[in-house]
């Protein structure tokens, strides 16, 4: 099992630790069974609608939505949220995925959303009977939000989606989609809005299935002429950037926390390898090298922790935006994290390649976390760009 100290870190409450607990004894009995079936599994939408079916009967996906609508506190607790990302991703990379896409998927409705539009679609959501995503990437437009060409165009009391998004997890399976769109109000970021557009909807089409080295649900859309009733706008138009931002501004952290999970699963594994393979007549855990890579990947992992939780102990408690912050959890943990799956599959040796191994699978797993909701270089730009800003304010006050 994996360390457990830092749940009494002062960024954590009584509640967190309690569902740090439920959901790793859940978890045990219910999607640890479920690793030797999902290894090395290309067809993956089954398993992820069984996955997102069993959060649900069983209460975690309340976390993912408010409790006017069936969640589990009155806002979005952006630690509780990275928690069960660590958590889940501890077992397996799927787990974490089905848990998140179902907050990710519909924050955007949670922060922006009219009574209407979140009590028709949030308690679904919360019990796992209608899958969510978020469609903002396009073909020409990743991390520049701005640069995206996807219209809306209002016509009498629908709007009319055309173009293309992709790299959109969940696509092809998802019940409903949060979708960024160009309604045009101004250039560049100010023209863009947020809609939610059903899953059946015949405007919708399913372009390309897209196959990745951690397989799961993913999709390039089309809007072929998309009528979507101007009711389920998010916000004001022009506001879909700024929709955009604020639900990376909770789940960028919790990016993090997934990493966490991955890292220590990795480290656990290279422990418990290292106890019992022998070479040159001795484990190999008393060699000073090995022992020196374990004591690197664990104090990475300690530092993640802190960084992650500290990003959203400030989101949660002090209520304000953690645009650094959370750029800094996700930069940092998602780095390092890579260098510990890394240190795990060279501890492992030859092993650590095999299919079937778990540090393998990790090793897939742990990739993508650098560049999807903004790439390691982008989080550079944007500590960057909020460092220089807080330095220049206090320059300016002093």
């Amino acid at each position: 099992m994996p360390d457990a100290s830092y749940l009494e870190w002062p960024f954590l409450e009584d509640h967190h630790r309690v569902l740090a607990r439920d959901l790793r004894a859940w978890a045990e009995a219910n999607v640890r069974p479920m690793e030797k079936e999902v290894h090395g599994k290309t067809d993956v939408d089954e398993i992820c609608i069984r996955l997102t079916r069993m959060l649900g009967e069983a209460g975690w996906l309340k976390l993912c939505v408010p409790a006017a609508y069936g969640g589990a506190h009155e806002e979005l607790d952006v630690r509780s949220i990275a928690l069960g990302r660590e958590i889940l991703g501890y077992y397996l990379g799927l787990a974490d995925f089905s848990f998140v896409m179902q907050g990710l998927g519909t924050g955007a409705i949670t922060l922006f959303g009219s009574d209407e539009i979140r009590e028709q679609y949030l308690p679904k959501v919360a019990t796992g009977e209608y899958l969510a995503a978020l469609a903002m990437s396009e073909p020409q437009g990743g991390s520049d939000v701005a640069a995206l060409e996807t219209t809306a165009t209002l016509d009498g009391n629908h709007f009319v989606l055309n173009g293309r998004k992709t790299w959109i997890s969940n696509g092809g399976i998802a019940d409903l989609y949060v979708v960024i769109a160009r309604t045009g109000e101004a250039p560049g970021a100010k023209g863009l809005s947020a809609f939610v557009v059903d899953g059946d909807n015949p405007g919708l089409k399913i372009a390309e299935r897209i196959d990745v080295m951690a397989p799961h649900p993913l999709a390039e859309l089309s809007f072929e002429d998309c009528r979507v009733p101007a009711s389920h706008l998010l916000g004001e138009p022009g506001d879909g950037f700024k929709i955009a931002m604020a639900n990376l501004d909770i789940f960028r952290t919790t990016v993090g926390g997934s990493a966490l999970g991955l890292a220590r699963r990795a480290l656990d594994e290279a422990l418990a390898y290292a106890k019992t393979r022998k070479a040159f007549g001795q484990v190999i855990g008393d060699f000073q090298l090995i022992q020196a890579k374990l004591a690197d990947m664990a104090v990475k992992v300690d530092a993640m922790a802190l960084l992650i939780y500290r990003s959203a102990w400030t989101k949660d408690v002090k209520k304000v935006r953690v645009t650094r912050e959370s750029s800094m959890a996700k930069l940092f943990a998602t780095e390092y994290a890579q260098e510990v799956v890394d240190e795990a599959v060279q501890i492992f040796g030859g092993q650590g390649v095999r299919v079937g191994q778990k540090v393998e699978e990790l090793y897939r797993d742990i990739r993508a976390l650098r560049i999807y909701e903004g790439t390691s270089e982008v989080q550079k730009l944007v500590i960057a760009g909020q460092t220089m800003a807080a330095h220049a304010a206090e320059a300016q006050a002093g």
